[in-house]
C-alpha cells in the first residue's frame, strides 16, 4: 500500500480507510493515533465512525475500528 502524504484531502483518507476490503467485510481496521492525529485529528476520525454507526476503541497507540454495529461484549 502506498504511503499517504500529510497533504492528502480527508476525504479520501477516509474513504481509504473504509474502501478496505476488512472494513467493507465487517472486520477491524487499525490505524497509529500519531497518524490519525497528523492526517485528519481524531474527532473528525470519531464523528465519520459515529456517522457509520461503527465503534472505535483507542488502546495505546492505536485506534481500533470494529466495521460494524453489532453490540460489543467485552471479555475482559
Amino acid at each position: 500500500m502506498a504511503s499517504l502524504s500529510r497533504f492528502r484531502p480527508v476525504d479520501d483518507w477516509i474513504d481509504q480507510i473504509f474502501a478496505s476490503k476488512s472494513a467493507r467485510e465487517g472486520g477491524i481496521v487499525r490505524r497509529s493515533v500519531l497518524s490519525v492525529e497528523r492526517e485528519i485529528g481524531r474527532g473528525r476520525l470519531e464523528l465519520e465512525v459515529r456517522r457509520r454507526g461503527y465503534h472505535l476503541i483507542e488502546a495505546e497507540e492505536q485506534f481500533i475500528i470494529i466495521c460494524n454495529s453489532a453490540p460489543l461484549k467485552i471479555i475482559c
